[in-house]
C-alpha cells in the first residue's frame, strides 16, 4: 500500500506563488520503488471534473504541462527523498482548487487520470 501526502495548499492572492509537495510512503515493505514511478498533479475545482495539471517521468527527465498552466506551473522530483513538488508562479483564481498528488508505472494510465496511487488533496485558493 502506497501513501501519497500533500502539502503545502493555502490562499494566496493572484500573482502570488505557491509550491506544493508530496510525501510517498509505504505502510509495509514491499518492492516498490519511487523511482520507477511516473508522478503527477491533477487537480479538481467546485462543480468540475478533476483534471490533469503536470507530469513528470520516473527519471525526472521529461515534463508535461497542461495549457493553462504551461509557463507559470513546474514539476520537479527528489527520488532520493520519495519527494514530487509543484511550483507554482502567476497564479490566477481559475486556479482555485483541491490538487491531487498522483502516481502510475504507466506514463499514458497518469495522465489519462488512471492512476495507481493518489494522495487525499490540498486546497489551492486563489483571491483577494
Amino acid at each position: 500500500q502506497v501513501q501519497l501526502v500533500e502539502t503545502g495548499g493555502g490562499l494566496v492572492q493572484p500573482g502570488g506563488s505557491l509550491r506544493l509537495s508530496c510525501a510517498a510512503s509505504t505502510y509495509t515493505f514491499s518492492d516498490f520503488s519511487f523511482s520507477d514511478i511516473n508522478m503527477g498533479w491533477f487537480r479538481q475545482a467546485p462543480g468540475k471534473e478533476r483534471e490533469f495539471v503536470a507530469g513528470i517521468d520516473w527519471s525526472g527527465t521529461n515534463s508535461y504541462y497542461e495549457v493553462s498552466v504551461k509557463g507559470r506551473f513546474f514539476i520537479s522530483r527528489d527520488n532520493g527523498e520519495n519527494m514530487v513538488y509543484l511550483q507554482m508562479n502567476s497564479l490566477k483564481p481559475d486556479d482555485t482548487a483541491i490538487y491531487y498528488c498522483a502516481g502510475d508505472s504507466n506514463w499514458g494510465q497518469l495522465v489519462a487520470g488512471v492512476n495507481d496511487y493518489w494522495g487525499q488533496g490540498t486546497q489551492v485558493t486563489v483571491s483577494s
